[in-house]
């Protein structure tokens, strides 16, 4: 049952308890319920933390179903997929990409100031912890809201950097300086959370779905130590702490990262999904699609119009099934498709001389041998798709006439219905269009968001062992990765191999964009123009009446500068979002971030 659904629950039950009592004149008034009365029956406690866990912001940064974290009007629908398109991953389908990342003096996009949901998580603290409840109950709540403010946190730095620590309700007769709090240091924040995950570990108990355990915190810890480890050794220390970590540190905190994801791959009882091993692509693609697997550490749960429902379907079906005629909002761009090998481990890139060369290929050939990961997370020219076949990008027919872009040939339209897309790939991650095929309207979509996951966890661990110059650790993570996937395996891995891994295998999760922040490579990487792909049909390949998109042939043309000119530029101040003018008028203790003074 998911956290909005049990709140509705609750509610009514507490209404219905009120209003069973047989004498009236002893009723509290029924317009409002004591503090007393709140915070010392359960029922009423988990109702509140309930409404915490639903005001989190987890999947994709941005809150589903939602304006989006800071997005306003048409931008603010489409929150669930702008951490995949701005970063290297794909394109708004929709309308022109972003030039600067949708980073601007006051915020963009991946805004998200998190202290109404830490004051509201601070005042459950200080109001549960005096109260007389059985202990072990207590405990287990107030670890659940301390694992969610440490998240909010987590989500507060590595978007700016340094950020004020709050870790009491702030009362309008409180002294100034707590009114007006100044920033603290980049790496405060950090080891906050970390000292916070470590201080509650034992307290969260059982496995609730969609509930904060053990098993999250350590997550949110292998994440978050990572994050901190990647800042102190590719960051630079600016306004005296306030963004970076000093060098120094970088070693504890990949440790930290390190016996974390260790923790979870040991012992706790968590399996790479594998329920059809002998259909890799299937595999992959029902891991997000299998609620609840044996993968899954923590997820985000939606009930679609019962409950709390997102819109990631609605935005990302194929534009020839989509109710508006378009989706694929998530366009995903040719060098993210060619990002995954081919099956014997060769470099997925598409040869540049047989395209100019005018050579033809059938759909197999160009993504039948490609890593099952592919076809699980990426449609494209030739997809199955349910209630009306194959997917189909054609724009033009090759004829013994030349070429045309207008009519028909052999019954065969010159234009497909899905040519308007942006790209000829679109994000199959999370799509189930055996539920949805055509999709109707927004918040309709039920797919419950993977947090964490153990793929995650086996990379967080690669990676923190290749710092560490524990490479043997690192290729062993990788290799069951790349099992599971049906890829081959390395004989030695480093730092390049680790995050090409972990963009294949975290493709479309909405990790990436962040990643490249932490590495420090995104002014390189987001700064460059990337290409779109053209399929041109033979129409000699196929014969009328019997067109089949998988079998015919076609000629590519790479649509270069799919984002257009100038192309999108990230810039070093890009690396933290700015604390913004309205902030800092509303709190003059607050430093700006550099590059936007």
């Amino acid at each position: 049952m998911s956290i909005m659904k049990k709140i509705h629950l609750l509610l009514l039950s507490t209404v219905l308890c009120i209003t069973s009592c047989s004498d009236l004149l002893d009723q509290e008034p029924l317009d409002s319920i004591s503090d007393a009365a709140v915070w010392s029956d359960p029922v009423l406690i988990d109702s509140y933390l309930d409404q915490c866990y639903a005001d989190m912001v987890f999947g994709w940064e941005t809150p589903l179903g939602t304006n989006g974290a800071g997005a306003p009007g048409f931008y603010g629908w489409f929150g669930m997929t702008e951490m995949l398109t701005i970063s290297d991953e794909a394109t708004p389908g929709w309308f022109a990409g972003p030039k600067s990342h949708w980073i601007g003096p006051q915020g963009g996009v991946i805004e998200y100031w998190a202290y109404p949901n830490i004051r509201a998580i601070n005042v459950f603290l200080e109001q549960l912890e005096p109260m007389d409840l059985d202990p072990v109950y207590k405990a287990h709540r107030l670890a659940e809201a301390r694992y969610l403010r440490a998240h909010a946190y987590f989500n507060l730095v590595k978007r700016y950097g340094g950020v004020p620590l709050i870790t009491k309700a702030q009362q309008l007769d409180d002294p100034e300086g707590e009114l007006y709090p100044s920033r603290n240091k980049e790496a405060e924040i950090y080891d906050f959370i970390i000292s916070e995950l470590d201080a509650i570990n034992e307290d969260l108990i059982g496995s609730e779905s969609g509930r904060a355990t053990k098993w999250a915190a350590l997550a949110l810890k292998s994440r978050a130590a990572m994050y901190a480890g990647s800042i102190a050794t590719w960051g630079t220390v600016k306004i005296n702490g306030l963004v970076g970590i000093s060098a120094g540190s970088a070693n504890q905190y990949w440790q930290a990262s390190y016996d974390a994801s260790k923790e979870i791959i040991k012992t706790g009882g968590f399996t790479l999904y594998n329920a059809t091993p002998g259909d890799k692509t299937a595999n992959f693609r029902n891991l997000f699609l299998d609620e609840g697997n044996s993968e899954v550490i923590f997820s985000e749960q939606f009930d679609g119009l019962s409950g709390k429902g997102h819109s990631l379907d609605m935005w990302n079906i194929p534009k020839s099934r989509h109710v508006w005629a378009s989706g694929q909002h998530t366009a995903v761009m040719l060098e993210m498709a060619e990002s995954f090998d081919y099956l014997d481990g060769s470099p997925g890139i598409i040869d540049r001389t047989k395209i100019a060369s005018g050579y033809k290929w059938t759909v197999d050939e160009l993504f039948g041998n490609k890593d099952p990961r592919f076809n699980a997370s990426i449609y494209h020219q030739g997809t199955p798709w349910a209630n009306g076949g194959a997917l189909d990008y054609h724009k033009i027919i090759i004829t013994p006439s030349g070429w045309i872009n207008t009519g028909a040939y052999k019954g065969i339209i010159a234009v497909a219905a899905g040519a308007s897309a942006r790209t000829p790939f679109g994000m199959l991650k999370y799509l189930d269009e055996a539920e949805r095929a055509f999709v109707h309207e927004r918040n309709h979509s039920d797919t419950d968001y993977i947090v964490f996951r153990l793929g995650e966890v086996l990379l967080n661990y690669a990676e923190a062992a290749i710092e560490l110059g524990k490479d043997g650790d690192a290729l062993w993570a990788i290799n069951e990765l790349r099992t599971r996937a049906g890829m081959p395996t390395y004989l030695a891995v480093g730092r390049d191999i680790v995050r090409k891994e972990r963009k294949v295998e975290l493709a479309l999760e909405g990790n990436r964009y962040w990643d490249l922040r932490r590495w420090r490579t995104a002014a390189t990487v987001l700064s460059k123009a990337y290409s779109g792909l053209q399929f041109v049909l033979d129409g000699d390949s196929y014969t009328e009446g019997a067109y089949d998109v998988n079998t015919a042939k076609y000629q590519l043309i790479v649509i270069p500068n799919i984002e257009g000119i100038p192309g999108p530029y990230f810039d070093e101040k890009h690396y933290y979002l700015p604390i913004g003018l309205g902030r800092i008028g509303q709190n003059p203790n607050l430093v700006e971030n550099p590059g936007y003074q």
